[in-house]
């Protein structure tokens, strides 16, 4: 006979076993959430909400429209919804569809069959047939033509459409996200973009902050960086100098985190230090002074250094780098035009 120890301890040990799998199960969550947002680097309120509505919307099935500025990282965006979703061991296939000839969108969306077109010399699938079981990032949304926007509309509402030059209707099952630079909803009120599919589109909006509404995010994202290229060039230990920090925070990057990104890659590579030195940034009127080591130096070359280097200590901004030359705005705009005329910036 069994005695009732020896139950007891079959009975502790199963369910020690099950307590240890549900710990197994919610570890590997996490650290598919923690991969998921790695490359969403920032702690500023404006991107913890991003990172806060990317967790909420990708374990559902709902449509989402990222809108932000060039450069803003809206396809980082989209990729972490994928990462944490039930549809991550799928295909993530993105159409750029601001890069594809008006004619061709369509054939590229849907696919073809042979013969549809001259050069259609074999049946090709679409986007939509390879993102089947997956997600499709429809990238600049905002550029494709009325005609493929009706197309569009049906599959998102029938998950159906066909091959161009097909008569077979094909039903996939794909997640939609599209990203946009533009104002779709001026597009929708000036005729140029269907309300219906914006609206089915817009099931969830995420709005991606340009980075001089978050600057506090820069140190983050300048280390991640440094990192990143760093290690590519072997040059790892790179730090960032305070005068140079303190440009990089007061410049305005109106390309966003990819102008940071290839500000930081140039810097890395410039560098022969272990310091990178303002110098070593080239942004907006600011590029680094090559210093002759001989020969003359002429009066209107000493005063073009004079101003650039001011500009580049003050960040970029040309009232505080006036003030400090003693001349007025106006002057200093005429010069930097000049400068600019002659390829010096």
């Amino acid at each position: 006979p069994v005695s009732v120890d020896e139950v007891e301890l079959v009975v502790s040990r199963a369910l020690e076993r099950r307590k240890l799998i549900r710990e197994n199960v919610r570890l590997r969550q996490e650290l598919e959430r923690v991969q998921g947002l790695r490359t969403l680097v920032g702690q500023s309120p404006a991107i913890r909400k991003v990172l806060g509505m990317v967790e909420m919307v990708a374990p559902t099935k709902a449509t989402v429209l990222i809108q932000g500025e060039s450069g803003t990282g809206k396809e980082l965006v989209a990729d972490a919804i994928h990462r944490l979703s039930p549809r991550k061991d799928g295909p993530f296939v993105k159409v750029n569809c601001a890069a594809l000839p008006e004619g061709l969108v369509e054939s590229e969306l849907f696919g073809h069959e042979k013969g549809a077109f001259t050069h259609a010399v074999r049946r090709s699938r679409g986007r939509f047939e390879l993102a089947d079981g997956g997600t499709l990032l429809l990238d600049e949304i905002g550029e494709i033509s009325p005609s493929v926007q009706v197309k569009l509309l049906r599959v998102l509402q029938e998950g159906v459409f066909e091959r161009v030059g097909g008569e077979e209707s094909l039903q996939v099952d794909v997640r939609v996200i599209a990203t946009t630079n533009r104002d779709l909803w001026k597009a929708v009120q000036e005729g140029k973009f269907r309300e219906d599919l914006f609206y089915r589109l817009n099931v969830v909006p995420i709005y991606i902050p340009p980075l001089r509404e978050r600057k506090e995010d820069i140190p983050l994202l300048v280390q991640h960086f440094l990192k990143k290229y760093g290690t590519r060039e072997g040059k790892e230990g790179l730090t960032v100098s305070e005068r140079a920090m303190k440009m990089l925070m007061e410049y305005n990057w109106p390309g966003n985190v990819r102008e940071l990104e290839n500000a930081v890659e140039r810097a890395v590579i410039l560098a022969k230090g272990k310091v990178l030195k303002p110098e070593h940034f080239l942004i907006g009127d600011m590029k680094m002074e090559s210093e002759p080591d001989e020969g003359p130096v002429t009066l209107a070359e000493m005063e073009r250094r004079l101003i650039l280097k001011t500009l580049r200590e003050e960040g970029g901004n040309r009232t505080r780098t006036a003030q400090r030359l003693g001349i007025s705005v106006r002057t200093l705009r005429n010069k930097l035009n000049q400068y600019r005329a002659q390829g010096f910036i």
